[in-house]
């Protein structure tokens, strides 16, 4: 009777999870092109060429990791921190608390298309409001927000920043409602500082909550690609051209699914890598300071 109960989960999940998995490791070991008759089989091949020194796609390849690793490296402190310092400020007891807490989640509910466009038309160099305010200052008004480096990194991740941060700030904001208030009554009956509440209370409570914010914006910072496709095309030349973007140019554009198959599941695993690394960063050091 449970199997009966579960063969409906189990069914969608061998369709939409199994299945893609499987396809995609046998895509990955053959010349694969939609439209021509033959799908040569080419074992290894596909994942050799992301490593062999003179392939054509190599260097593209690792340039786009890059590009995601610099996007990732810049956005993740940013989105792990002033979120939090959000939440606290808005978990005290004001008048607007709830509309405040609305009007920050409020650009989270947005598409990537919304997002993209409009902070494309903000951040243009020739038309762009952002340019114009700052010429109205005397500051300078031609910066190519999303036609030079670094400008185009400072684009890309403040306007990422703006469309996540309610997200991860309600995350934090449910984590620190969950903190029993008897801890800081205890704390202050103690003589502790509000610096010492913070932080002998508050951030060891929220330490699950820390690890799943820092481990879903990992994840999420390595896949973008709505942002860099939409706003900066990848340019100037291809300094934003992600991962992602570039499996995309490489199955849809080229049609060398092959080849874009062994790149994601590249991808896949040096995120499994950095997972786990986090996952002995936060739980390894915590183990250890248990151990008498």
């Amino acid at each position: 009777a449970p199997y009966l109960f579960l063969a409906p989960y189990l069914a969608l999940f061998c369709l939409f999870v199994v299945v893609p998995i499987a396809l995609g490791v046998w895509l990955s070991l053959h010349d694969w092109d939609p439209f021509l008759p033959t799908n040569p089989w080419v074992g290894l091949d596909n994942y050799a060429d992301l490593f062999r020194s003179g392939s054509p796609i190599r260097g593209n390849f690792w340039r786009a990791v890059r590009a995601t690793a610099l996007f990732t490296a810049l956005s993740v402190p940013v989105l792990v921190t002033l979120p939090l310092l959000l939440a606290l400020a808005l978990n005290q007891r004001f008048p607007g608390r709830s509309f405040f807490r609305a009007m920050f989640f409020a650009p989270y509910v947005l598409g990537v298309a919304v997002v993209a466009l409009l902070w494309r038309l903000l951040l243009d160099p020739h038309i762009g409001v952002i340019n114009h305010l700052l010429g109205k200052v005397g500051l300078p008004s031609d910066t190519g927000w999303t036609t030079a480096v670094p400008w185009v990194w400072v684009s890309l991740v403040g306007m990422t920043v703006w469309w996540t941060l309610g997200y991860n700030a309600v995350i934090y904001l449910a984590g620190l409602q969950g903190i029993h208030r008897e801890l800081y009554d205890a704390a202050r009956i103690d003589g502790a500082t509000r610096w010492q509440q913070l932080r002998h209370v508050t951030l060891p409570g929220l330490r699950p909550v820390f690890v799943f914010v820092v481990t879903t914006t990992v994840l999420a910072s390595a896949n973008m690609f709505g942002q860099a496709y939409l706003v900066t095309g990848g340019g100037p030349g291809s300094e934003t051209r992600t991962t992602i973007m570039y499996i995309a140019e490489e199955g849809f554009r080229n049609f060398r699914l092959g080849s874009a198959a062994a790149m994601s599941y590249v991808q896949a695993f040096l995120l499994a890598l950095v997972n786990l690394g986090m996952f002995f960063l936060f739980f390894g050091r915590r183990r250890g300071e248990e151990i008498p």
